[in-house]
């Protein structure tokens, strides 16, 4: 199966020519891994015989792993134009992540409420898109849907949640824009994004 092929089971059609040819222009091995809870995607540069590698989790949502996959190509531009001399997160990956994203933007890909808050949150990339709670809550309208999972924000405090892992939560207030919650088996407390997604339990 071609590149373009495989690439439309993950993101919009139209993108996935674009992402192809930059594939194959950066020389670059793509990876569709499997789920990590700390981050979305990630890059790597070259090292040894090892060219540029871009990883992006499999179960993101079509709009999700076409922005993260943006991402992580403007880090390998970045590294192509400056190596390491700059940050990672700083003004000149703002500004590839920028230029990046343009021709999907001129492509009409996303949808009006996404694209909406996807162009707020490029006027000033953060290193992280989920910091973005706009950002985040739209794209999450574009997920599949899992009738068991609500998010932290919405459930009562006091209440007990299990994380998909199964470990359980108590929660009890809010800090800044995060949830405190305490872990019932080690009593460790915990700042938990409002969206992140839980399982609700019953309580005696």
């Amino acid at each position: 199966m071609d590149k373009v092929s495989i690439l439309q089971k993950y993101i919009p059609a139209q993108a996935a020519i674009l992402i192809a040819r930059w594939i194959d222009e950066y020389k670059t091995e793509l990876k569709i891994s499997k789920s990590r809870a700390t981050k979305l995607g990630d890059y790597r540069h070259p090292y040894g015989d090892k060219g540029h590698r871009i990883s992006v989790n499999y179960n993101l949502n079509q709009y999700s792993f076409l922005i993260t996959l943006v991402h992580e190509f403007a880090h390998l531009l970045n590294w192509n134009r400056h190596k390491n001399k700059v940050k990672p997160h700083g003004t000149e990956w703002k500004q590839a992540f920028q230029e990046m994203m343009k021709p999907f933007f001129e492509m009409k890909i996303f949808p009006v409420d996404v694209e909406m808050a996807l162009r707020v949150y490029m006027t000033n990339p953060a290193a992280s898109s989920c910091s973005d709670m706009n950002l985040l809550r739209t794209l999450k309208n574009y997920d599949k849907k899992q009738e068991i999972l609500v998010t932290v924000e919405r459930i009562p405090f006091n209440a007990v949640f299990a994380l998909p892992n199964g470990r359980k939560f108590q929660k009890l207030a809010l800090v800044r824009k995060r949830f405190k919650c305490v872990e019932l088996s080690t009593k460790r407390m915990y700042l938990f994004n409002p969206l992140a997604e839980i399982v609700e339990l019953q309580q005696d």
